[in-house]
């Protein structure tokens, strides 16, 4: 697998969008690294499986029950994170910022047995990098429309009452809010008429064990019509992206650099695949970090001033988990 720098992938999006050439690509969260691959169904370096397209059969033979075992960072190293975090929303320097953490992880099946029995609208198997099992998108473009879903919002099922819960939760509702407004100033600055068609919908998300009720939004706008010509312009001047940094966009970049320490990488970054008239692309979130024989697993929720760091903590652990059925 040839990783390259980010702005030969912006190069390459561009002709070959203009060229109507399918092509997958992915751009690391800090936006110095990225892989392009140019008629993606016919190669199996990289295994992507986007909304029923995908490059290589997913039909395996369930072998084993799965166990995932979570090895917590400590509640104390998480405060330490909560509270830079919170220093920035008292300031009024930023008033929304999404927060992550990074998990040590084990199962008992390898990698590629994860990706191809997992249930999830994007997924994706980097061999080396990460698998990830995305349900949010980042953009979508068609016929000359772009629409985004930022996800903001997440509740365990079983909670009685969780969709009502959650749907009326004043700092959900602050988060969610906060986060539309900012992708919608953002697709404003490469379409016209942008407005909201749906506001605060829900999703639903299933695992082994459980089922997860995520709140989303549908944000559309009108692309000029040299668009084609101009797709990886578009995207680079979206990112990385309002759902998982927060508001204002560089101020929360900055405060998520000083409370997360360690680089996102692939984890928050972006993945697309093009079909040579249609581009949808994926936050690379619900994400599994692979370094050597280890494996950590990437996770995190928005922040405002009104969280309570039990909650936000609890939130980063129910993410945790695989979408296996």
């Amino acid at each position: 697998m040839k990783f390259i720098d980010t702005e030969q992938v912006r190069k390459q999006i561009n002709k070959a969008s203009s060229q109507q050439t399918p092509f997958f690509f992915a751009i690391n969260y800090e936006m110095s690294e990225g892989l392009f691959i140019d008629n993606p169904l016919n190669q199996s370096e990289a295994l992507f499986h986007f909304k029923g397209i995908a490059n290589k059969s997913s039909k395996q033979a369930v072998r084993q029950n799965i166990e995932l075992t979570v090895y917590p960072i400590a509640k104390e190293e998480y405060r330490l994170m909560f509270e830079l975090a919170q220093q920035g929303l008292k300031s009024g320097e930023i008033n929304v910022i999404n927060l992550t953490a990074r998990t040590p992880i084990s199962t008992n099946i390898n990698c590629s047995e994860m990706f191809f029995r997992s249930q999830s609208p994007y997924r994706i198997y980097v061999p080396g990098k990460f698998i990830c099992f995305s349900p949010e998108r980042f953009v979508k473009i068609e016929n000359g429309i772009i629409s985004s879903n930022p996800m903001k919002g997440t509740i365990d099922a079983s909670i009685p009452n969780a969709e009502q819960v959650v749907l009326h939760d004043s700092k959900e509702i602050a988060e969610h809010t906060a986060t539309v407004q900012l992708v919608s100033e953002e697709l404003s600055s490469v379409a016209h008429n942008v407005g909201i068609k749906r506001f605060r919908y829900i999703d639903q998300i299933e695992s082994q064990n459980r089922t997860l009720l995520q709140v989303s939004s549908e944000i559309v706008g009108k692309l000029p019509n040299d668009y084609m010509s101009r797709m990886g312009d578009i995207i680079f001047s979206l990112l990385p992206a309002a759902s998982i940094t927060g508001s204002p966009k560089t101020k929360t970049i900055e405060y998520i650099s000083l409370a997360e320490v360690q680089p996102r990488g692939y984890y928050c970054g972006i993945a697309g695949y093009f079909d040579g008239k249609t581009l949808d692309t994926t936050v690379l979130i619900r994400f599994i970090e692979i370094d050597g024989k280890n494996m950590f697993f990437r996770s995190g929720g928005g922040v405002t001033i009104d969280s309570i760091c039990e909650k936000e903590y609890q939130e980063v652990l129910d993410k945790i988990y695989l979408p296996i059925i």
